[in-house]
């Protein structure tokens, strides 16, 4: 028997992962733009990041509604929350896309600097995080987000190795200095991602297991 949330709910995760099929392509796009030192592409993605903006606002309105009236409990309302939740996280890495195409389009504009050790692959892990909080969110699959948050540290660590060879080449080329402090930015805004990545497993667990596991690891120490 179908029930009256059950169509709401559909209708919700629909447009959610619409969100998260646009996060990914622009922030492909974003992190293209650097390696490829495009500014027209780069810059495409302000004009992309607007629908992500728009789905999020329609997912604003339909929890709003569904919350006044079908007044969701228990599993319901732990799966609609979750949903607006994912929806936030989602718009925020549009967000972090946007900045990154920033900083690629003034690389553009100046003399080509090798990039950073790690950077690449930083930027592989933050993609690579936010496509299996995705595919958790999509199947319902708590042990995949599990997955995700484990990985997280890895990510942190590599921000790390790119902002320290970044400063170290400030010190020893300052001449190349606005080059490295956007390499640094772009390691920020792609750790960023990749904690929102991390932010939609904890969602996807808490909706599914009922487990909150948002700030575990701090509180557990």
């Amino acid at each position: 028997m179908t029930r009256i949330l059950d169509p709401v709910l559909m209708e919700l995760r629909k447009t959610v992962l619409r969100m998260g099929s646009l996060s990914e392509a622009i922030l492909g796009k974003a992190v293209s733009s650097v390696w490829t030192r495009d500014g027209a592409l780069a810059r495409q993605v302000r004009q992309d990041d607007l629908e992500i903006d728009r789905l999020d606002i329609a997912v604003d309105e339909a929890v709003l509604r569904a919350l006044a009236l079908q007044a969701p409990v228990a599993d319901d309302l732990r799966n609609v929350l979750a949903i607006k939740m994912i929806a936030t996280d989602l718009e925020r890495v549009g967000d972090l896309a946007r900045n990154i195409a920033k900083s690629a389009d003034r690389l553009a504009t100046r003399t080509e600097v090798e990039f950073p050790p790690k950077l690449r692959e930083l930027a592989e892990e933050a993609s690579s995080l936010l496509r299996h909080a995705l595919d958790a969110f999509s199947d319902r699959d708590t042990a995949r987000a599990e997955r995700v948050l484990r990985a997280d540290d890895d990510v942190d660590d590599d921000q790390d190795i790119v902002v320290e060879s970044a400063i170290a080449e400030i010190i020893s080329r300052p001449e190349f200095t606005s080059q490295e402090l956007d390499y640094i930015l772009i390691a920020k805004n792609l750790e960023r991602v990749a904690d929102h990545a991390t932010n939609i497993a904890e969602h996807v667990i808490l909706a599914e297991d009922a487990r909150n596991l948002k700030h575990a690891s701090k509180l557990a120490s």
